[in-house]
């Protein structure tokens, strides 16, 4: 059962970022949460550049964009820095907020199973209600359909 719900007020929390501390907040800016597994791997580079491209008609809409994972703002930087994304990356190394938004999954690779960040992207309004969940995203066309919510708010 997943710890957040779709017309309900978001939980709140701070995290470190690419650009300094951030808190989500009803600040009557839409905000897209995208949760990726680990900087610089294939998906979520992909994912990363959707995003990026697609930034200045997120920002026409008058939405945020941010990239949450378990990697350090360090990492962050460097990955943020070589692909030029447009946004900020925010560090969540101890998974407070990829709990609290119930993203941390078991996942198995190759056999192995592991618990790990499930590709998830949550959509919420300025009033600070979830208005849209997606769980395990595939990257292609994501970042569109995600895009065509935020302009449906």
């Amino acid at each position: 059962m997943s710890k957040i719900e779709i017309g309900k007020k978001a939980p709140s929390f701070t995290l470190e970022g690419t650009g300094g501390p951030w808190s989500l907040g009803a600040d009557g800016t839409a905000t897209v949460l995208y949760f990726y597994p680990r900087d610089n791997t294939s998906g979520c580079t992909q994912e990363g550049l959707d995003f990026s491209a697609l930034h200045p008609q997120f920002k026409k809409a008058k939405a945020l964009v941010f990239g949450i994972s378990p990697d350090n703002v360090a990492s962050h930087e460097k990955f943020k820095k070589k692909l030029s994304f447009a946004f900020d990356l925010l560090s969540d190394p101890e998974q407070k907020v990829c709990k609290l938004y119930d993203v941390i999954q078991e996942k198995s690779m190759y056999g192995r199973k592991y618990m790990g960040v499930e590709r998830s992207t949550f959509l919420i309004d300025g009033k600070g209600v979830l208005r849209h969940a997606w769980r395990k995203v595939k990257v292609k066309d994501h970042a569109q359909t995600v895009l065509a919510a935020v302009k449906s708010l």
